[in-house]
C-alpha cells in the first residue's frame, strides 16, 4: 500500500511540474501570456465604433487619414503601432495603412498626419495611408488597431504589415481597436 501511495504521489508531482514548465513555454505571439490585459480605447471625431466614414478620407475623397484619438495606453510603453485593413476585400485583408514607433505620450493623431510614426507599406505600393476604396457596389469593415508596445521596433520605413507583427510579437503590453465602415 505505502508503495502504491509514493508512485501516485510521484504521478502527481511529474503532472504539476509538466503542468508548470508548459505554462513558461508557450507561444509568443500577440495574444500569449500577459498580453493584452489592457484595452485601449481609440475614437474619432468624424466616425463613431461601426460608422460610415465619410468619404473626404477615401479614394473618392481627399484619401487623407482620419483624426483618431486614444486612452489607456499603459505607462510603461515604449512605443505604438497603428494598423488599418480591410477584411473585406475580395482579393483578403488589404492593407490600408501601416504606421509604427509612435511616441508612447501620443493621445492621438490629426486629419493627414502620422505623429512622428514611420511609414510602412501599402497594399496600394506606397507608404502612409490609403484610404478606403472599395469596389462599387460593396460596403467594406475598416479596422484601425492600435499596440502599445515595450520596445521599439527596429525596423525601417517601407515595411509590411506581416513584418511589423513579427517583430511585435511578444511585445504588446495593450491594445484597441475602432471600425469603420464605407461603401460605395
Amino acid at each position: 500500500m505505502t508503495k502504491l501511495i509514493s508512485r501516485w504521489g510521484w504521478f502527481v508531482g511529474m503532472g504539476i511540474l509538466l503542468i508548470l514548465v508548459g505554462c513558461n513555454g508557450q507561444d509568443a505571439s500577440p495574444a500569449s501570456e500577459g498580453e493584452n490585459d489592457m484595452t485601449i480605447q481609440i475614437t474619432s471625431t468624424v466616425f463613431t465604433e461601426g460608422g460610415k466614414i465619410p468619404s473626404l478620407y477615401s479614394c473618392d475623397g481627399q484619401n487623407v487619414s482620419p483624426p483618431l484619438a486614444w486612452t489607456g495606453v499603459p505607462t510603461n510603453t515604449v512605443s505604438l503601432a497603428l494598423i488599418m485593413d480591410d477584411p473585406d476585400a475580395p482579393s483578403g485583408t488589404w492593407v490600408h495603412w501601416v504606421l509604427f514607433n509612435l511616441p508612447p505620450n501620443l493621445t492621438s493623431l490629426e486629419q493627414g498626419k502620422s505623429g512622428g510614426g514611420i511609414d510602412g507599406k501599402n497594399d496600394f505600393g506606397k507608404l502612409g495611408y490609403g484610404g478606403p476604396c472599395p469596389p462599387r457596389g460593396s460596403n467594406h469593415r475598416y479596422f484601425i488597431k492600435l499596440y502599445a508596445l515595450d520596445s521599439i521596433l527596429d525596423l525601417k520605413a517601407g515595411v509590411t504589415k506581416a513584418q511589423v507583427e513579427s517583430a511585435m510579437k511578444g511585445h504588446i503590453l495593450a491594445q484597441g481597436q475602432l471600425i469603420g465602415r464605407y461603401g460605395r
